[in-house]
């Protein structure tokens, strides 16, 4: 009797089992859905992975190598950096200065022809590309609405959402950055097909304008913002106007949600870390390249300001906030970082897993570094991750050698 009675339960057990599993599978296999079942397989992000991606092109046009300076044989990262190098799994770190690599190095099987993923730095390529669209006419400022180009984001109690909200991540919408979680945004929008309708569902839940928050989606908004202002795809635009003018070695790719779909603009720009330093020196140069105006000064000056008319509260990881006083965002400007370090003001790039472009006016000079990891714990005034102080103390170790 008992026995039967536990050949039952068993059954039981089975059954619900096998529903169970039956359901989540149809969950997974729901089109909607096909981003777990990608997610599940990949996992969390990495550097090398816009092959699991459609691709476009962005065309190097008029490519011309960097020069190396006289004494680079003389030059290498000091030994004190080394055990730090290695725990955030570097795979490229280089110097220029004066306009040649004063510094180049590379860890594991990367070279200077290996493609790694930008993530978040691309970012910054689209604001850039927002400045070159208003030298082109396509936009009349950064204080013009979104609504002329998007209709579906019109205003917050009256309170228009401009361009410039976007840009300085102050637009307001509902969008929870976490890169973590399964189901967030921010996974379905790196593994998802469908950005267009991931990004219609960005509701406005609060004033644009006021408080500094952190959003792929936003820079996913000033992409097809972007793509509706010029009429061409992001690619094509961002070969036109920065990538050729500023002579990379090698195509790019940008990562695509499906073929011959839109860009990840908010992230999964693919190129090396010789054509990533070229991105710095652009804006080293105050947006020309070789005499020719590429970006509009002033633009370039406005993009690396920080947007301290903004508040913000210090957060430690992606979805965790600390308990403090909200205060003014002295670190970021349109969709550029912004780093008050040892006496030096320095504009840089960034990418969720320690890929850095730095830019130091005082010294010109441009550093960059690439990896598989970054620290956890949070510079809460600067609001960046303290391994920056890694990367920055290297490169002015070179520098000021």
């Amino acid at each position: 009797m008992k026995s039967s009675r536990n050949l039952s339960l068993s059954k039981v057990f089975l059954f619900s089992f096998l529903a169970v599993f039956l359901c989540t599978i149809t969950y997974l296999l729901l089109p909607s859905n096909y981003y777990i079942h990608k997610a599940l397989i990949h996992q969390m992000p990495k550097i090398n992975q816009y092959t699991i991606f459609n691709n476009r092109i962005v065309k190097a046009d008029n490519p011309h190598p960097w020069e190396f300076a006289s004494d680079i044989d003389n030059k290498q990262i000091a030994p004190e950096f080394t055990p730090d190098f290695d725990k955030y799994e570097t795979v490229a770190f280089i110097v220029i200065q004066h306009k040649k690599i004063i510094l180049e190095q590379y860890w594991g099987n990367y070279s200077p022809l290996s493609l790694s993923n930008s993530f978040s730095m691309s970012k910054s390529i689209i604001s850039l590309l927002v400045g070159c669209a208003i030298s082109d006419g396509k936009i009349k400022s950064v204080d013009q609405p979104v609504s002329d180009f998007l209709p579906e984001w019109n205003s917050f109690e009256g309170k228009a959402l401009t361009i410039k909200d976007l840009l300085t991540m102050s637009a307001g919408v509902e969008w929870v950055e976490s890169h973590s979680t399964l189901f967030s945004k921010t996974t379905e929008a790196y593994y998802g097909k469908d950005l267009w309708n991931l990004t219609l569902t960005e509701k406005l839940i609060e004033k644009p304008g006021v408080r500094f928050n952190y959003q792929s989606g936003v820079s996913q908004m000033l992409a097809f913002l972007l793509q509706k202002a010029t009429g061409k795809k992001i690619s094509d635009y961002a070969s036109q106007k920065i990538w050729t003018p500023i002579q990379a070695e090698e195509d790019a790719m940008w990562s695509l949600d499906r073929k011959d779909g839109m860009e990840k603009a908010y992230c999964c720009f693919n190129t090396n870390a010789r054509d990533f330093a070229r991105l710095g020196q652009l804006v080293l140069n105050k947006g020309e390249w070789d005499g020719a105006v590429v970006v509009d000064s002033n633009y370039i000056r406005q993009a690396t300001t920080p947007a301290s008319w903004l508040q913000y509260t210090p957060k430690t990881t992606d979805s965790e906030s600390v308990s403090v006083k909200p205060r003014p965002c002295e670190f970021y400007g349109y969709q550029f970082w912004i780093a008050n370090y040892k006496g030096l003001k320095i504009p840089y790039m960034r990418g969720i897993l320690g890929q850095y472009i730095f830019v130091v006016p005082e010294l010109d000079a441009v550093i960059v570094r690439l990896g598989k990891k970054r620290d956890k714990a949070y510079n809460l005034q600067q609001n960046y991750t303290n391994d920056v102080d890694i990367w920055l103390n290297a490169g002015l170790e070179v520098i000021n050698r």
